[in-house]
């Protein structure tokens, strides 16, 4: 008799680079893997693969989407790849009596002001910080705000919209900037009210780390820290390379953990992926971000881990037996170091194509170099831009060795970008 396959909920972008990932795990797990994507309702099925067609816009006609959709089909667990559709599947965990964090922890955690709020709230290490209408005169502001400080967006991702600014001056600069990307067609299509508000918050000096992790019932399980070798000082905040195992002490890394599973309760996050940034300053880590997905991007293939039995695995993979309620703590990160390198935008035009790749790709210790970026697509730097070109990845046996190669890879690409031309009304 054949066993019944289980099935797992994946709610995701049309454009996420992880569903394929998730895709090739499930195939090895033996699950059924049911999406729940973004995508036109009117077409059967475009891309045949029999996903829910969702709108993220609107939560109540979603949520009754996937409940008609899932009435004879009853699945285990739900897994989310990006803020958006952590929301959505926090509401479906809800609804179906399946484990997940709250719609509420999740709202607050997808919303800078919310989260800072309530770390302060909790007594955890925080800078000062206001929140304003996007279009508050500067000269409302003296005396709310010293220097240096940034100035950010509430819902965006990636350190789009983030800028530091050392003076009233260049403060009024980055609000009309912020607010220029906030009333964009594409932020303004959201439908959401927190994107008329900008949060002015104190600059924080230190290194930062991003750190990758899981709740279950409330209790956090770093899976990895990962170091940015590069200063984060602005003006703008663009990541670039991620390399693991962290470098830091392991005191550092022990209270960076801490800070991570103190701000998760904080914010009420109990289930699922979490992906937090980090910064560590001269005497605490402050943390500057958490978010109940996992990593973003294909930034998740620098993680890899290892049963006892040496078999290798995917984040994906363990997220996914995470969501069967299968245990996973025999799993741990492979002894190798790892590092990706999200290849920055170097100006704003249309993207034409790559050189060097093979060179880049033959660089010692490089795994892997991916370009994301299509031709003739329109691509901008940080802070307006909120993609990258692609992705490098490489292991070795030493963080140094990663760091190393990611550079020396990225300097054999040649990228052509070809200027965009303004449109000027008549």
């Amino acid at each position: 008799m054949n066993r019944k396959m289980e099935r797992i909920l994946l709610i995701a972008t049309t454009t996420g680079y992880q569903i394929r990932s998730f895709g090739q795990a499930a195939e090895r797990l033996g699950v059924d893997l049911i999406l729940a994507t973004d995508r036109c309702h009117v077409l059967d099925d475009p891309w045949r693969d029999g996903a829910i067609s969702i709108r993220f816009t609107d939560e109540i006609a979603s949520l009754e989407a996937i409940s008609q959709a899932l009435e004879t089909r009853s699945i285990m667990g739900i897994v989310a790849v990006g803020d958006r559709p952590a929301l959505l599947a926090a509401l479906v965990a809800k609804a179906m009596t399946l484990p997940g964090n709250s719609p509420d922890a999740v709202r607050i955690a997808g919303n800078k002001l919310l989260t800072r709020s309530r770390l302060r709230d909790a007594k955890l290490p925080s800078p000062w910080f206001v929140a304003v209408p996007t279009d508050t005169p500067v000269a409302d502001l003296p005396g709310q705000v010293e220097f240096p400080c940034v100035v950010k967006p509430l819902k965006m991702s990636a350190s789009r919209g983030v800028v530091r600014v050392n003076s009233l001056k260049e403060l009024s600069a980055a609000m009309r900037r912020v607010g220029h990307i906030q009333n964009s067609v594409e932020v303004q299509a959201l439908r959401d009210p927190a994107n008329s508000t900008i949060l002015i918050e104190e600059y924080l000096p230190g290194r930062e780390v991003a750190v990758e992790g899981v709740l279950t019932n409330g209790i956090f399980r770093k899976f990895g820290v990962f170091d940015k070798p590069d200063l984060l000082e602005g003006p703008f905040f663009e990541e670039t390379i991620y390399v693991t195992p962290s470098r830091n002490s392991e005191q550092t890394q022990q209270r960076i953990r801490q800070a991570v599973s103190d701000a998760s309760d904080a914010v009420g996050l109990t289930d699922g992926p979490v992906h937090a940034e980090c910064r560590i300053g001269a005497d605490d880590i402050f943390v500057l971000e958490i978010a109940p997905r996992p990593i973003g991007g294909l930034c998740s293939r620098a993680l890899r881990f290892s049963a006892a039995d040496g078999e290798i695995v995917s984040l994906e993979y363990l997220l996914l037996r995470h969501a069967m309620g299968q245990p996973i703590s025999d799993y741990r990160r492979e002894e190798k170091a790892a590092g990706v390198m999200m290849i920055p935008i170097p100006a704003d035009g249309l993207y034409k194509g790559v050189d060097g790749l093979d060179v880049a790709q033959a660089v010692p210790y490089v795994e892997d170099v991916v370009i994301t970026a299509r031709r003739d697509q329109r691509i901008r730097p940080l802070p307006e831009g909120d993609s990258y070109l692609g992705f490098i990845f490489a292991r070795a046996s030493q963080p140094t060795q990663i760091e190393s190669a990611l550079r020396s890879a990225h300097r054999c690409l040649e990228f052509r970008i070809e200027a965009s031309i303004p449109v000027v009304s008549s």
